[in-house]
């Protein structure tokens, strides 16, 4: 049965911007999804020789000081950097403009921000502690707190853009980045903003980050070969690819996109949120929350299973999360489910962590777009006990009009939302 708003008015997508282990923005983004690029190599961001992994999927050539100027890029976090490039494109693309600009097509008072992450600005602490420890207090940076306090990237995206509308931050682990589009939606629903930049970013390539997840075991150890370390579904996975980067959307009621003639790419339907309450790292292994988060997902949503054609899975490439999502997947879809189309991004994104769910919605809105699905690569021998159509090696041209975003994080939090093409 259907709750909530009615289809026409769903909150719709006006605007995509990306900063991502394949490229700087959204195009070369999606172009390297499309073509089965991986981003993953050896770490570049410290030594990583000392490590059991000693490879990541980063941003590369990212240089911060010519993006934001010196000044900006030495006051602010990594993640924050990420977001506030990733929020010009999509503004940009949504066909508004920063400051004052904002008024000529939106009350710049009523246009929100929400940017969830997930280990904040750990380079940054890291980075002061050693000079605590090496200087004294002189070698903590004046900017170190406000830089990586997890509210920063939205604030700085606020900044950046000229926005004053409610601005809110949550940590979901690894299911934020597609959180945070469910609370834009609840924002424009509640009357609370118009338009909302909302989605995840993270940057926590570290040495204690990697050594802390390799003496976890989550990390894949395939240091001879990165760029076939990163497996989801497959029988010789063994642990995901850590990663970084930040994609961020512009989301706003169906009416305003109208009254502005904006071009909406999809609608934001609606999701669910459930938790395992079962531990800390490991999913409880029944998968009954992940499957009652996509049940709720649909039922809220109005949405038959049959009517799915896309699943951007949360496929991290780790021996329990792949086999209880795609049973969790057989449960909710029945027979249905051999009909789908399901894939991870990460295969050759890696894991961006609290933007790995903002990741694969943006996944779902342009294969909507171009009658595309991307693949998993590294998929040649796929794990028994996963056993769905997970589009492997290659992407396949089909007809995606609804698509679901699975994501779940460490302590038990899933997240699931439902995106439709517009009619």
């Amino acid at each position: 049965m259907t709750t909530g708003p009615t289809r026409s008015d769903d909150p719709v997508i006006t605007g995509i911007g990306a900063v991502t282990p394949l490229g700087h923005d959204v195009q070369s983004s999606w172009q390297g999804l499309i073509a089965g690029v991986s981003g993953v190599d050896r770490i570049t961001h410290f030594d990583p020789s000392a490590l059991p992994t000693q490879i990541a999927a980063e941003v590369k050539g990212f240089d911060a000081e010519a993006l934001l100027g010196i000044k900006r890029a030495r006051r602010s976090a990594r993640y924050s950097q990420l977001a506030i490039v990733a929020a010009r494109e999509a503004f940009a693309d949504a066909g508004l403009q920063p400051g004052a600009g904002v008024e000529s097509v939106a009350d710049y008072e009523r246009v929100g921000v929400v940017v969830n992450t997930a280990v904040t600005g750990i380079p940054e602490t890291e980075a002061n502690i050693v000079g605590l420890i090496n200087e004294g207090t002189r070698g903590v940076s004046p900017y170190y707190v406000p830089a990586m306090i997890p509210n920063m990237p939205a604030c700085e995206v606020a900044i950046e853009l000229g926005l004053h509308g409610p601005v809110t931050a949550s940590a979901l682990a690894c299911a934020s980045g597609n959180a945070a589009l469910l609370e834009a939606r609840r924002l424009i629903l509640s009357g609370e903003a118009d338009v909302v930049v909302a989605g995840g970013t993270d940057a926590g390539i570290t040495p204690v980050m990697f050594a802390g997840l390799s003496n976890m075991g989550a990390l894949s150890a395939r240091n001879d070969e990165p760029q076939r370390a990163s497996r989801p579904f497959s029988a010789d996975r063994d642990g995901f690819v850590y990663g970084e980067g930040s994609v961020l959307f512009v989301i706003e009621s169906a009416e305003h996109a109208r009254e502005r003639g904006a071009r909406p790419y999809a609608r934001l339907a609606g999701g669910a949120l459930t938790t395992d309450a079962f531990h800390i790292s490991h999913p409880d292994p029944t998968g009954r929350q992940p499957r009652r988060a996509m049940r709720l997902a649909l039922e809220r949503t109005g949405t038959d299973p049959s009517e799915v054609d896309y699943i951007c899975a949360h496929g991290t490439a780790t021996r329990i999360n792949d086999a209880v999502e795609t049973s969790a997947i057989r449960d909710v879809f029945g027979a249905a489910a051999d009909e789908l189309l399901v894939s991870s991004p990460k295969s050759m994104v890696g894991h961006m962590i609290g933007a790995a769910g903002a990741l694969s919605a943006m996944v779902c809105v342009l294969a909507m777009r171009d009658g595309v699905v991307p693949p998993t690569i590294n998929l040649e021998t796929p794990d028994p006990a996963c056993d769905l159509d997970y589009v492997p090696l290659e992407a396949r041209e089909a007809q995606v009009r609804t698509a679901v975003v699975n994501a779940f994080g460490f302590g038990g939090q899933n997240c699931v939302a439902v995106l439709k093409a517009v009619d």
